[in-house]
């Protein structure tokens, strides 16, 4: 493809990628697994799983991405090419088919918090029952339309393109993000009652360290948090320019990722306790549980519209890379225009998510079937063919390049032994467990 785009600095880039990792993993899973598997003890194997494999992660995908200067159906397969790998269009295709995959599901979602985002700017929220406003609409024909809404908003800002697009929509709303994040966070702190959700989440309970089970979700959190899909952020990664230091960008974005998940965790479990609802209620802990402390607290309406505000800032950043890969897997492919692309793709996804508009049941399952074997698969393979394929020592010194502080001969094992290990325990230990994620 000529005239490739590009981020036109490191900011930008960070604060795409940063975009792309805090989606609404960082606001539910991270709240409640940390109080359910320990409070701060659950941080110990969290961070130090996020730092060091998180970590490891993004620098092999943006280089991957960068060293072809191509996504990565089009990466994956020319490396595949080069040693003459069998089944390398099948090989190839898996981690962008795993990111469309979710692309499919997580739009819509997207349109529920749109959805919530309107009424609580109208105020319905205080003329209803919380749990029927979220039962009645789910499952129904009637979210189809805040679908449509979610990826129209997405296809909207991919089409125009990395820096007039992705880059610049990430500047604005991530800082924005962070701000209301805080704002909300001092707002939950003041509650009454508000203490007993800090205890919960920070006096920690060290037998947790003695359970496996803290191990493997703090695993999972830290894989998946990070956006390590094998095609998210090796597609950014290909818009990079040679000078970009990969290393401290990657320990950045997971600084930040991480920040996201404690002021999120910090402004949801403390509200629930001073309230007396549910701090470990999963999914239904944003659409339910968030709407009825908001109902019930002081200027809630205000509150709550810049909390779903937030919510739209992080879930659309991440829905728009979601999109920007496979647009620019067809981009290459077939020789089509940014804008064709894009609109393929949003169309195919728009369509292919209808059916589980109208059925959760067939949402879940979808959903896992993406979540569980196929995008976890796809993170398997870019590791493999990066670090094992296209060689380890050629690797590093893709990652090298623009460095301040060039990764030496240690890191080989790290990332040909340790991570792609890692990688692969991650899969078998999601397909047990059925999602760790």
């Amino acid at each position: 493809m000529n005239n490739r785009e590009s981020f036109s600095g490191k900011l930008g880039f960070v604060l795409s990628c940063i975009g792309s990792a805090i989606g609404l993993g960082n606001i539910w899973m991270f709240s409640w697994r940390l109080g359910q598997y320990g409070g701060a003890a659950f941080l110990v194997p969290y961070l130090f799983f996020v730092f060091v494999l998180g970590t490891i992660g993004l620098i092999c995908e943006f280089s991957l991405g960068r060293c072809k200067k191509k996504g990565s159906y089009s990466g994956i397969k020319e490396i595949l090419e080069e040693k003459n790998v069998p089944f390398k269009n099948i090989i190839s295709t898996i981690p962008t088919i795993g990111l469309f995959g979710i692309l499919i599901f997580y739009s819509i979602v997207v349109g529920w918090i749109i959805r919530y985002f309107c009424s609580a700017f109208a105020g319905d929220f205080y003329k209803v029952n919380i749990t029927d406003y979220f039962n009645n609409f789910v499952g129904t024909s009637s979210s189809i339309i805040w679908h449509g809404l979610a990826v129209f908003i997405t296809l909207a800002i991919v089409s125009f393109g990395i820096t007039k697009g992705i880059e610049k929509l990430n500047k604005v709303i991530m800082p924005a993000l962070f701000g209301i994040f805080i704002l909300l966070m001092i707002r939950s702190l003041t509650l009454d009652g508000a203490m007993e959700g800090v205890k919960y989440l920070l006096i920690p309970d060290w037998s947790y360290l003695l359970k496996p089970i803290t191990w493997v979700m703090a695993l999972g959190q830290a894989f998946f948090t990070v956006s390590l899909t094998g095609s998210a952020l090796v597609v950014y990664g290909s818009y990079l320019k040679d000078d970009v230091d990969i290393p401290s960008s990657a320990l950045q974005i997971v600084i930040f990722d991480t920040l996201s998940a404690l002021l999120a965790a910090f402004i949801i479990i403390p509200a629930a306790f001073a309230f007396g609802l549910d701090p470990c209620a999963g999914p239904s802990l944003l659409f339910i549980t968030v709407p009825s402390i908001f109902k019930s607290m002081a200027f809630g309406q205000i509150f709550s519209v810049l909390f779903f505000l937030s919510i739209i800032f992080a879930a659309v950043s991440s829905a728009i890379n979601m999109m920007e890969a496979p647009s620019e897997a067809l981009m290459n492919r077939f020789n089509l225009t940014r804008f064709k692309s894009v609109l393929i793709i949003g169309l195919i996804a728009f369509i292919a998510g209808i059916p589980l508009d109208l059925d959760m049941n067939l949402f879940s399952k979808f959903s896992d079937f993406i979540t569980i074997y196929i995008s976890p698969l796809g993170a398997v393979i870019a590791t493999i063919v990066f670090f094992w394929v296209y060689g380890v020592d050629k690797a590093r010194k893709e990652i090298n390049k623009g460095a301040k502080h060039p990764l030496g001969k240690w890191f080989n094992p790290l990332g040909k032994y340790l991570f792609t290990t890692v990688s692969i325990i991650v899969l078998i230990l999601g397909i047990i467990y059925n999602g760790i994620g």
